[in-house]
Order: structure tokens, then C-alpha cells, then sequence
């Protein structure tokens, strides 16, 4: 049985609207056509776009975290 939809799901957009080295917006972490294509989606298709973003924050979270890790490695003076 399918579960209808009461609520409309919003758009994710954060109101940042710049894209990143691989195309993504950096506030939403949708792609050009996920954007662009938003209000025609179906709500299946919405969730997945959000469900893609969501990824792609964690990814991009993850590789901060890394390169602080090697920032901070190769900024100590001293070899042990």
C-alpha cells in the first residue's frame, strides 16, 4: 500500500546558491538539474534527490575532516 502525502516536501535550498568544484550547490548540495528540475519531481523522486544530498554533505564533512587532519600534521615543527 502506497502512503499518501499530506505535507508538500519543501525544497532544500538554503538560499546560498553557489556551486562547488563538482557542480553541487553549497548550500543544498543539489546538482544543476536536481535544482532545476525541483517542481516537477514526484515526491518519491524529491526524497531521493534529498536523500543524495544529505550523502554528499557527509562526504563533504568527511574530507574536511581529513584535510584538518593533514593540516595540522604538517604544520608541526617538530619529527618525532
Amino acid at each position: 500500500m502506497e502512503q499518501i502525502e499530506i505535507f508538500e516536501i519543501p525544497s532544500p535550498c538554503k538560499g546560498i546558491c553557489q556551486v562547488n568544484n563538482r557542480g553541487y550547490c553549497k548550500g543544498c548540495y543539489r546538482s544543476r538539474e536536481e535544482r532545476f528540475a525541483w517542481n516537477t519531481l514526484t515526491d518519491q523522486q524529491k526524497r531521493k534527490v534529498i536523500t543524495l544530498c544529505q550523502q554528499r554533505y557527509k562526504r563533504y564533512l568527511a574530507s574536511k575532516k581529513k584535510q584538518s587532519k593533514e593540516d595540522t600534521v604538517q604544520q608541526t615543527p617538530f619529527d618525532f
